[in-house]
């Protein structure tokens, strides 16, 4: 199989499905929109590619080294995704006109992704499978290639979610929803504490 169909099939199968990335889109998609999304969407994106790059280029080599570090990361990430759900919980659904550009930010979603255990086990597999050998040019490729796939992966969620949205204007709906997400969210970061 050619490499970069199986570079872009990783890339698929790791990014398209549920993890706390997608959650948030789908919840951005619903509660603001689209348009509003791009934000999250570009910050994951982003975030995950450099995270990735980062890997490609010796990071995790470095941080086998600092094991206190790693936990740290580890611990932190659950921090952060609990601290997404309690803010999902805790909102009253109530969307005010103008309030549209209150869904998460470009950083955010950066932030979540460096703290987001999935994509840390993605960008390690996915540098160890594709360019273990440390070729820079591989390395490169891959993330050019993962960068596409990823941001066309969390566009779905949040354009589903928009859809979704177009059935949530009511308050209550929308609070469930966000209860929900936050939920699963919630279960993702005590199941990484096991």
């Amino acid at each position: 199989m050619d490499p970069y169909l199986s570079m872009a099939a990783f890339a698929l199968a790791s990014s398209i499905t549920p993890g706390p990335v997608n959650l948030v889109a789908l919840n951005c998609g619903a509660r603001f929109g689209f348009r509003a999304s791009l934000r999250h969407i570009s910050g994951a994106t982003l975030g995950f590619t450099l995270l990735l790059l980062l890997i490609g280029l010796g990071l995790y080599q470095l941080l086998e080294r600092a094991p206190a570090l790693m936990r740290g990361i580890q611990w932190g990430g659950v921090a952060f995704l609990l601290y997404m759900a309690w803010r999902l919980v805790a909102d009253d659904g109530r969307l005010e006109p103008g309030q549209a550009r209150g869904g998460p930010s470009l950083w955010e979603g950066a932030l979540m992704q460096w703290l987001n255990p999935k994509a840390w086990l993605a960008s390690v597999a996915g540098m160890g499978l594709f360019a273990a050998d440390g070729d820079v040019l591989r390395v490169w490729s891959f993330a050019g290639l993962y960068f596409l796939i990823c941001y066309a992966s969390i566009a779905c969620w949040a354009w589903a979610g928009n859809y979704l949205g177009r059935h949530l204007r009511q308050a209550a709906r929308v609070r469930w929803l966000n209860r929900t997400m936050g939920l699963l969210l919630a279960g993702s970061a005590f199941y990484l504490l096991t």
